[in-house]
């Protein structure tokens, strides 16, 4: 019995560690859709949806919803109508639109409408059409660049939470033992991406008052 047991939990942490690593190797697909990746002619709306399902398809959650759209006309145009995204013209979407609807689908899934509007309205105001002192393709570009420059550092403070959270209820075996392990990682990570939502949306409050 004791031996079933000790093989049950080492097949429960390699399970663990096989997600935490193919997740920390998959990373640097986080930011892989450079301007030079995005076609560099108007679309049309179906155009525009085949386009963003195939190059975010990695942040799907679950197989099951391999059939759903990852943005559906109905957001894309509620996104032109709350003012997030400039209308198209004449039912096409520019390089531009592409660039502005990917910011969109990262700052939506921990901030609010509201606020999304407040952070993009200045950017899409002085640089959608190719005014002011950057072009909009080097703004996007740039993001992603020191976004991609930063992730071994966002690998190490994963697997530094990863170690912190082994060491805790060490003394504690069995599936007791992994699943508390499991939920102090959630907790730590949980309370980093907490604090920095309370510091953006502050950050936004800002914009806003100005």
């Amino acid at each position: 019995m004791g031996t079933k047991k000790k093989g049950e939990e080492e097949k429960v942490h390699r399970s663990f560690d096989e997600v935490l690593n193919s997740i920390l190797g998959d990373m640097d697909a986080i930011l892989n859709i450079k301007s030079a990746d995005i076609p560099n002619i108007d679309l049309y709306m179906d155009q525009v949806l085949s386009f963003l399902d195939e190059k975010l398809n990695y942040t799907r959650r679950n197989s099951e919803d391999g059939d759903e759209r990852i943005i559906t006309k109905t957001m894309i145009n509620n996104y032109a109508k709350n003012d997030l995204l400039p209308p198209p013209v004449k039912k096409k979407y520019s390089k531009e639109h592409m660039e502005t609807l990917i910011f969109i689908f990262y700052f939506k899934n921990f901030l609010s409408i509201n606020d999304v509007r407040t952070l993009l309205e200045p950017i899409t105001d002085k640089y959608f059409n190719g005014e002011g002192a950057v072009k909009y393709d080097d703004l996007y570009d740039k993001i992603l660049n020191v976004g991609e420059e930063r992730m071994d550092h966002l690998r190490e403070n994963i697997m530094d939470i990863y170690k912190a959270s082994g060491e805790t209820f060490g003394d504690i075996e069995g599936e007791d033992g992994d699943y508390l392990r499991l939920f102090m990682m959630i907790s730590l990570m949980s309370y980093d991406v907490f604090i920095k939502k309370m510091l953006i949306e502050q950050m936004i409050d800002e914009i806003r008052n100005k």
